[in-house]
């Protein structure tokens, strides 16, 4: 009979990626940080664990949306008060806040439990191409070769 293969703690290793945003379109840029945050593309992937890999996105700011999105995507979010709804479009967010929009985009294609909070933790956006991430000794990752 044969047992299913369950990730031991001490067993996953955590990769670090470097990922350039530049030219990438937003969507398959997430999607395929999700995947490499969640594990899925490591044989030892289990759902219950974070078996997924640190994740940095350099050039934020020069990921495109594909369309008439820049202009037309619009953000919405609430502070709580009565008549606190407050919107901006997709150019606007990216001119304020670049990684912002990316890592929303993310969060969206990753669980909302416990397991997916810590899973984006390991995420790291940067608007510019630098990052203060060196000491980990992060590996290259041609999005636009994965895609």
């Amino acid at each position: 009979m044969n047992r299913t293969y369950s990730p031991k703690l001490a067993e996953i290793e955590h990769q670090w990626y470097v990922l350039d945003a530049t030219g990438v379109p937003l969507g398959r840029l997430s999607s395929l940080v999700a995947r490499l945050l969640m594990g899925k593309h490591k044989p030892t992937w289990a759902p219950h664990i974070d078996t997924g890999d640190f994740v940095i996105v350099v050039n934020a700011e020069k990921s495109v949306l594909t369309g008439r999105k820049e202009e037309q995507k619009v953000y919405y979010h609430h502070s709580g008060y009565p008549g606190g709804m407050k919107s901006e479009t997709a150019a606007d967010r990216r001119r304020r806040r670049p990684a912002k929009l990316v890592e929303e985009a993310v969060w969206g294609m990753l669980p909302k439990t416990r397991l997916g909070r810590k899973q984006l933790k390991k995420l790291k956006v940067y608007a510019g191409a630098d990052h203060p991430h060196q000491a980990q000794q992060p590996v290259a990752f041609d999005a636009v070769q994965a895609l």
